[in-house]
């Protein structure tokens, strides 16, 4: 049975939870923590999505994912060295850590020129690997109005979410969702704090042949 998502969404905009991660996604990538999605077809796993991801570029089969994740998991370790890019694993999920420093300018959803190569090796590596879902998060800190926070960081997620698509990425692997400032990593009081919780979490996920 495919396990119930986590009640995260109680403390965040249920618009946002709405069009939420495919598969219990792994979120807050250095604290390690896990959000699963909201309900309906979203719980545990959006069979749907996964199903036309399936379709367009196939699924892995159950026993090969371990494997087909490691190679992707070494090969964005190696395209991302020295980049200031994050890249954690858990389980069968890999997440990619952003820092807002080398993505955007403070208050901006336009991506840094300065940050298109390093954009460009992680599209490369999500080509090679299709059959994964694609969930492209952005995060805020608690500088502002809740609602300006969630909808900039809506807009940081879907200028990754674009980039990646031009770069050859398949559209249908890719969601943008906007967390606001509800999923912090560091102390909101400090500006270092700040700093680290305006990021943005590309989460891959496995599309199995069971998955859907």
């Amino acid at each position: 049975m495919k396990r119930l998502a986590i009640a995260v969404c109680a403390v965040s905009m249920l618009s946002a939870c709405a069009e939420g991660p495919s598969r219990n996604v792994w979120t807050g990538a250095a604290a390690g923590a896990i959000l699963g999605a909201g309900a309906g077809t979203l719980a545990g796993g959006d069979d749907g999505r996964n199903a036309a991801i399936g379709a367009a570029v196939g699924a892995i089969a159950g026993a090969a994912v371990g494997d087909y994740m490691d190679k992707q998991e070494r090969a964005l370790r190696e395209q991302t060295a020295g980049t200031g890019i994050g890249v954690e694993r858990q389980g069968d999920q890999i997440a990619l850590t952003m820092p807002s420093n080398i993505t955007f300018d403070v208050d901006s959803a336009t991506i840094k020129p300065a940050f298109y190569q390093s954009l460009n090796e992680v599209a490369t590596t999500l080509v090679d690997y299709p059959s994964t879902a694609v969930d492209v998060i952005g995060h805020a800190s608690a500088d502002g109005p809740d609602d300006y926070n969630m909808q900039l960081s809506q807009r940081r997620a879907a200028s990754v979410q674009n980039y990646l698509v031009g770069q050859g990425v398949a559209s249908v692997r890719l969601r943008a969702i906007g967390m606001g400032e509800t999923q912090p990593i560091a102390d909101n009081s400090t500006p270092e704090g700040r700093a680290a919780n305006r990021r943005v979490e590309v989460i891959l996920t496995p599309v199995t042949q069971d998955s859907y």
